[in-house]
């Protein structure tokens, strides 16, 4: 068996955080989904699980992070393109999401920063151009 990643998100409300993530370019698993947590795919290894805060909490035992004020973890995805990198953006941002911080160029990569409705913080980026 291949190796897999699932992040695992607390969400104040699954359906509209769903909704954001189709928005990006993620699928909905329904086989692994249902009214209190949705399996989000990216690829066939990369997988986002949003989950309720109440079922969140079933799976720790520390308080959930307010990650609108503080920055539980970064996540990051690389894409193919700038143009991918902008039109991610532009659909998280269509959506609701928030860029706290203007793109930055490394000049061997281009990186931009989205963070969903909670709070959750993303790093998209396109790097390899001349």
């Amino acid at each position: 068996m291949a190796k897999q990643i699932f992040i695992n998100l607390a969400v104040k409300d699954v359906q509209k955080s769903m909704n954001f993530y189709t928005a990006l370019g993620f699928t909905n698993n329904p086989q692994f989904s249902d009214e209190s947590g949705k399996c989000m795919v990216w690829s066939e290894h990369i997988f986002v699980m949003l989950l309720s805060h109440e079922k969140f909490a079933n799976f720790v035992t520390k308080p959930i992070a307010d990650t609108k004020s503080q920055v539980a973890g970064i996540y990051s995805l690389s894409l193919e393109s700038i143009d991918e990198v902008n039109q991610f953006m532009s659909n998280g941002l269509k959506e609701g999401g928030h860029e706290p911080n203007e793109m930055r160029d490394y000049g061997f990569m281009q990186q931009r920063t989205l963070e969903d409705y909670d709070g959750h913080t993303w790093e998209v980026f396109f790097y390899g151009y001349v």
